[in-house]
């Protein structure tokens, strides 16, 4: 599936000023991440060019074109004639009036930023692969634990919002409820949103909707967070063989890419919330270079050594 994103959000985003205000670009998108210096192009080498990457026009482009005479405004005449989405100039470089003639003849918006051209590109490129990124919607709640983003999976009714609940008084952020929509902004990078309609909301069932933002305050949410670890919630099962070392990781895929996965049996008495901060540290402690399975595997190991001796 592809993904766009309208050039007027761009514009807002990254805060560009519009030198062709009088093209109409409300249905106006922006398909691919990467953008391009039109370097050779100006030149008129036009082979393997992706006309549907944003432009962007740097000091060395504009001076290039500026010592070209008259022969400038044509470079771009060219460029315009493959209708790229957008120019972008950076560094508030003057735009010459023929180069905005021709734009407005082919109908490709002129934009104009302040930062400088390697700021810019590193700005609208970091955005674009996050905006643009594959994703998918579930079923779940997305919470920054110590730094650790958490989603907690299971089926309906089984305590995910409750939880969440009871860790946002212990000074935990959510992120979302209910819905998560993660997105696959690298190959191995997870980041977890709210939808906007959802967002800061959590339902809980014989209370109804409650607004987290405004109970607890800014500092017990946030919109976005890398997903580090999944929680399974299941109905406990006596028959059931749980895992209680944790020595192999368990995982799950979204998009491709393996998540960590713990399976955690509910029955009445277990706090979720500390459950849900135990695991979160130990994912920490873990990606730090300590495993507690493995200690106590290899003390275990030693002991027996030792008695085999005696």
């Amino acid at each position: 599936m592809d993904y766009e994103v309208s050039l007027s959000k761009i514009i807002e985003k990254m805060n560009l000023e519009n030198c062709t205000p009088e093209l109409d670009i409300s249905d106006m998108v922006v398909t691919q991440t990467d953008v391009n210096r039109p370097a050779l192009q100006l030149t008129g080498f036009f082979e393997f060019f992706d006309s549907d990457r944003i432009q962007v026009i740097g000091k060395v482009e504009a001076l290039y074109m500026e010592k070209a005479g008259d022969e400038g405004p044509e470079m771009m005449k060219r460029l315009f004639e493959y209708h790229v989405p957008c120019v972008v100039y950076c560094r508030s470089i003057e735009i010459p009036q023929k180069v905005v003639d021709y734009a407005m003849e082919y109908k490709v918006p002129l934009l104009r930023s302040a930062k400088s051209t390697s700021s810019f590109m590193a700005e609208i490129i970091r955005w674009l692969h996050v905006e643009l990124a594959p994703r998918i919607t579930i079923h779940g709640v997305l919470m920054d634990i110590y730094g650790e983003g958490v989603l907690i999976t299971g089926e309906s009714g089984i305590g995910k919002s409750e939880a969440a609940l009871e860790l946002i008084k212990r000074g935990h952020r959510l992120v979302t409820d209910d819905a998560v929509e993660i997105r696959k902004v690298s190959d191995d990078t997870l980041v977890g949103t709210a939808p906007d309609l959802t967002r800061h909301f959590i339902e809980l069932r014989g209370i109804g909707i409650i607004d987290v933002k405004s109970l607890f305050g800014v500092g017990s949410v946030r919109n976005s967070k890398q997903i580090s670890m999944v929680i399974h919630l299941t109905e406990f099962n006596k028959d059931a063989d749980y895992d209680r070392l944790g020595l192999e990781e368990q995982y799950v895929e979204y998009l491709g890419h393996k998540v960590v996965c713990h399976n955690i049996p509910i029955r009445p008495g277990r706090n979720l919330a500390i459950i849900c901060e135990s695991a979160a540290i130990n994912h920490r402690q873990k990606n730090m270079g300590y495993n507690a399975a493995e200690e106590l595997y290899n003390r275990v190991a030693n002991n027996l050594k030792l008695g085999g001796k005696e």
